[in-house]
């Protein structure tokens, strides 16, 4: 029989700490940092929660994200306040999915834990502020790893958003382990979308080593991303306004690329 009281004591969040700059980070997820007993993650990501007194730190490697969540879980339920640290949102590509996974093979008691995920500013939403409104219309968003799943696989939902005229986004892109993903990725792109489709090099957005640069499929090549680059390929209505330095980059709000001011008046105030 479980005792109440580790029920009513301890607390588990999944939180996203942002892109990188500490002001990204949101008001909801500073004041839970402030008040955690322990914080659970990736080393890097765990590092940049700044050490305080009555709070232990609990880093680990990034490919035991399940071991991770046990962990968590384990230390919730005896009573302890704890955070389980993501970069960008806890939900895209982070420890969320993890914890859940985690969560459904476990201990039952687990499940009447104080659980709750709190969003973040991921990557793909502060790149596409950074250049301008590249996702702006319907777009998809692809993890270019094949460490948890097969390259087949990935290949044949590239080949799906190009035909469905996605722009897109992408993590993860190239690895020193597996470089030979993203030249394969930049193949089918240039295949399926024409070698003038504009793709974007978003390298740690938000931090002193922010790096942009706006191409051409044609011209891309596979060095220019790395596993701290977030990759974005406009759609065939993506468009760029040039300028001084790098363009601004946007995909219009409607399909056919035309203004319709009777689409704006009827959606103001509201997100679509």
């Amino acid at each position: 029989m479980r005792d109440p009281e580790w029920v009513k004591e301890g607390w588990l969040k999944v939180v996203g700490l942002g892109p990188g700059d500490a002001a990204l980070i949101t008001p909801e997820v500073a004041a839970v940092l402030s008040e955690a007993t322990d914080v659970v993650g990736y080393v890097p990501y765990v590092e940049r929660v700044a050490p305080r007194p009555g709070l232990t730190r609990h880093g680990s490697d990034n490919r035991e994200e399940i071991r991770r969540a046990e962990q968590a879980l384990r230390l919730a339920a005896e009573g302890r306040r704890v955070v389980v640290v993501s970069s960008g949102d806890p939900g895209v590509f982070a420890m969320a999915a993890a914890l859940f996974e985690a969560l459904e093979a476990g201990e039952a008691q687990w499940r009447e834990l104080d659980i709750q995920v709190l969003p973040g500013i991921s990557a793909m939403l502060a790149a596409s502020a950074r250049l301008g409104a590249p996702l702006g219309h319907d777009f998809c968003c692809v993890n270019l790893s094949d460490n948890l799943k097969p390259w087949a696989l990935i290949e044949r939902r590239l080949r799906l958003a190009a035909e469905a005229d996605f722009a897109m986004a992408f993590y993860n892109p190239r690895s020193r382990a597996r470089p030979e993903g993203f030249v394969r990725t930049l193949e089918v792109l240039r295949e399926a979308c024409g070698a003038e489709r504009p793709i974007m090099f978003a390298r740690a957005v938000s931090t002193s080593e922010e790096q942009l640069t706006v191409t051409t499929l044609g011209e891309a090549t596979a060095e220019m991303a790395d596993m701290r680059t977030l990759v974005m390929v406009g759609s065939s209505q993506t468009r760029l306004i040039r300028r001084e330095g790098v363009p601004w980059v946007y995909t219009p709000r409607s399909a056919l690329g035309s203004d319709s001011r009777a689409d704006s008046e009827s959606d103001s105030g509201a997100e679509p």
